[in-house]
């Protein structure tokens, strides 16, 4: 008779395992030897594209979840069983936020209450992170937030994001649960997709320095933001659930300048890396502009670098010159 292998090593369940995030969280949790599962509405479907181009997809498990019915996560949760539970699902675009209220706020909440109860309700044991967003802390006067700065949200997305942020704090204090929140600031990576402004910006200047005779059309270039590099990120993720204590964090570099960062600047290096003036290209589209916008979003993520041992390596500047250096490529390959 044979023997019955069982599975020994630590199970991580990605909840939105199709974006940025969770596929390099997917990345580095293989390479660590974690058992990865990953849920997509769909996955039969889904065509988990960022796996792919990871090289990766043949080493994750993908199970159909619908985050926002109680009874799908739960049959997910009691068939895997998972030790750690990273929730990136639902609608993550602050713009389509103002098309789309109504379902940001139900696909941001009641994703994020349905795996809280569904850990509640089986097993308190897991480990439950969620997917902040700095966009919760609205306008802090230029001041940079950390921990303890009030949220003042200015957008239905930041609106979603701050109660589930809330109820992830609820949950903990109430049942006891290990559940945390990382706030985290800007991170980009070549896997965003163009309706995120920097791959707007970056995709264009690479086809215009290709012969592309295209305008690119920006909104507001006066807004200052904090930029790092996805794949950084996902490591202070995995770091907030290894620690005894139950903590959010604020993650970010911590290098946004008073006279830097603005998107303007961006635009400016992204065309500069090209060879080429940006103000030859680009123009301003009035009916681009958001209802209310962050004018500085600026970050301390102190706490990360002192209790999680993690800070960031790339700034803004880095970050442009590997999404120029990896949209080339792509054009090139194509």
């Amino acid at each position: 008779m044979s023997k019955v292998v069982l599975d020994t090593r630590r199970t991580a369940l990605i909840c939105g395992i199709s974006g940025q995030d969770g596929a390099y969280l997917a990345r580095f949790f293989i390479e660590r030897g974690y058992n990865v599962v990953g849920t997509s509405r769909d996955a039969q479907v889904s065509s988990f594209s960022n796996l792919i181009r990871l090289g990766i997809r043949d080493q994750v498990e993908v199970v159909s979840m619908a985050i926002n019915d109680f009874r799908s996560v739960l049959q997910v949760l009691s068939r895997w069983n998972p030790h750690e539970i990273y929730n990136l699902a639902g609608q993550s675009s602050v713009g389509l936020s103002f098309e789309q209220p109504v379902e940001t706020l139900e696909s941001v909440i009641i994703g994020t209450l349905n795996p809280l109860e569904g850990v509640r309700f089986l097993n308190k044991n897991i480990r439950f992170y969620n997917a902040g967003s700095s966009e919760c802390f609205g306008e802090a006067g230029g001041i940079p937030a950390n921990e303890d700065t009030p949220f003042r949200p200015r957008s239905p997305y930041a609106v979603a994001k701050s109660a589930a942020f809330w109820a992830v704090a609820n949950y903990r204090e109430a049942y006891g649960l290990y559940a945390c929140s990382g706030i985290l600031f800007n991170h980009e990576s070549p896997l965003r997709p163009e309706r995120f402004v920097t791959q707007k910006i970056v995709r264009a200047a690479c086809r215009i320095a290709a012969g592309s005779k295209e305008q690119l059309f920006l909104g507001n270039l006066e807004i200052q933001r904090d930029w790092g590099w996805a794949p950084e990120y996902v490591e202070a993720m995995w770091r907030m659930l290894q620690e005894d204590d139950f903590r959010d964090y604020v993650i970010a570099t911590g290098k946004t300048l008073p006279l830097k960062d603005f998107v303007k600047d961006f635009v400016e290096e992204v065309f500069n890396a090209v060879g080429l003036d940006w103000r030859d290209y680009v123009n301003i589209d009035p009916t681009l502009m958001r209802p209310t916008d962050l004018a500085v979003s600026r970050a301390d993520p102190s706490k990360a670098a002192e209790n999680l041992r993690w800070k960031a390596k790339s700034y803004m500047c880095d970050v442009v010159k590997k999404l120029v250096a990896a949209e080339t490529q792509r054009l090139y390959d194509v």
